[in-house]
């Protein structure tokens, strides 16, 4: 092998490397988006909340199709930062200032906000922080959602619960990750590149067709 080649092969790796490594503005944007998120939870602890009570009382288990406002943390996260942690890292946020704020389920939402995260990042890394499309950004919804699913599983008792209501919540979770996550996630980022203000970031540049 070559000199050059394995100068060629460095260089490549390094290039990588340095792509994945965190910057400060990113450190610093995603504890910025992490509150942002975290906001958008405390309002939706409210309205979510209520419809998730209405529609569990109108078929058990239909009330994991407005789950996904609370999956929004990680699809963002993980579309504007592009790096390793990010998805969970910005969900954790969110889920830390929906906690402190006040909500009906105290310092569980903490382990939501781990759960639903890891479930986003799951599938950032099966991509290796590549691809940040429309459907990756789907899948990761409902990944999260997934997390979410598992997660209840052992601290709301599901696994107690009948298959049918199991059945019919992680459908729901699944399409309401998919969809009012991963899709409205993705359509926000995509907005929020318009304005200019992630010109810093890959979203940005590759809204404005730079890469």
């Amino acid at each position: 092998m070559s000199e050059n080649h394995i100068d060629s092969t460095n260089s490549a790796k390094n290039r990588e490397a340095k792509k994945k490594s965190w910057r400060v503005i990113d450190i610093v944007t995603a504890a910025v988006l992490g509150v942002a998120v975290g906001l958008i939870f405390v309002v939706w602890n409210i309205v979510g909340g209520a419809w998730f009570t209405a529609a569990d009382a109108l078929t058990p288990g239909l009330g994991g199709l407005v789950v996904g406002p609370w999956l929004l943390g990680g699809i963002i996260g993980g579309l504007v930062i592009r790096k390793p942690g990010a998805a969970l890292f910005v969900e954790v946020i969110a889920a830390t200032v929906s906690a402190v704020i006040g909500n009906q389920w105290g310092i569980s939402t903490l382990y939501s906000g781990l759960a639903q995260g890891a479930g986003a990042e799951l599938i950032f890394l099966l991509f290796a922080y590549r691809r940040f499309t429309a459907p990756v950004a789907m899948l990761a919804g409902a990944a999260a959602g997934a997390g979410a699913f598992i997660l209840e599983l052992f601290t709301s008792g599901n696994l107690a619960r009948t298959w049918q209501f199991n059945s019919v919540y992680l459908t729901c979770l699944l399409i309401s990750g998919a969809v009012l996550a991963g899709l409205l996630g993705w359509a926000l980022v995509r907005a929020l590149a318009g304005t200019g203000a992630l010109d810093r970031f890959a979203a940005g540049r590759e809204r404005r067709g730079e890469i």
